[in-house]
């Protein structure tokens, strides 16, 4: 018979993801390649890059990128919100694999509602969630239910780090942190070295910010 008091209880981890971002694409790969060997629960919970710049004046080419971005975390949320927390992780999975490493990037609505609509087909959610993604058309997002969603989500991220960082952001009990950016997303013994390098910055006390320019983009290979 298990001494219950000898039971350990499992890491919980929190890490919240913009679908359309490929440094937490990156970063969520090495999360999971963490998870098992660190004994991690971890949580898939939805950002949005596209709220985080609403409203901010931003390069041309970007500011075209933050208004697609808004279908596929509309579609997140709206299916989280019907199916439950439980297909956030699939279909951030699905949809990532082809945004990705995949290597599609939507050029405009019909592109990224036919990308969506794979995604969701791939992990048995129904059809009809992918038109929530543009219900007004690109550049004319409604303040609906979803578009509330999505505020409340950003905020939460934003409460625990910030709103001068994006995603990722990961949360570990009461620590929480913006980051790692990284490419290519670490393996084995690197990834679980990263991990409990990161963790254990970002335990202390006044640490905010370790970092140096990218010099490279994201390598999914």
């Amino acid at each position: 018979m298990t001494d219950a008091s000898q039971t350990t209880q499992r890491t919980q981890v929190e890490m919240f993801f913009d679908p359309t971002c490929p440094w937490a694409w990156m970063t969520s790969r090495w999360l999971m390649e963490v998870a098992e060997a660190r004994d991690l629960e971890v949580t898939w919970s939805l950002m949005s890059l596209a709220v985080l710049n609403d409203g901010r004046d931003l390069p041309a080419e970007y500011a075209e990128s933050m208004q697609l971005a808004w279908g596929p975390a509309r579609v997140v949320s709206a299916a989280v919100a019907a199916h439950g927390q439980e297909v956030a992780k699939p279909l951030y999975d699905a949809l990532g694999t082809r945004l990705h490493p995949g290597g599609r990037k939507p050029g405009d609505r019909t592109e990224a509602e036919a990308l969506i609509a794979e995604a969701l087909a791939e992990v048995g959610l129904p059809a009809e969630l992918a038109q929530v993604a543009y219900p007004g058309g690109v550049g004319n997002n409604p303040e609906d239910e979803v578009t509330a969603d999505l505020r409340t989500r950003q905020q939460r991220a934003v409460d625990l780090v910030g709103d001068d960082v994006g995603t990722p952001v990961i949360r570990i009990g009461d620590t929480a942190f913006f980051g790692p950016v990284v490419t290519p997303a670490p393996t084995g013994e690197a990834a679980l070295q990263l991990w409990d390098g990161v963790v254990q910055a970002a335990s202390v006390p006044g640490f905010f910010e370790l970092k140096r320019s990218r010099d490279v983009g994201p390598q999914f290979g």
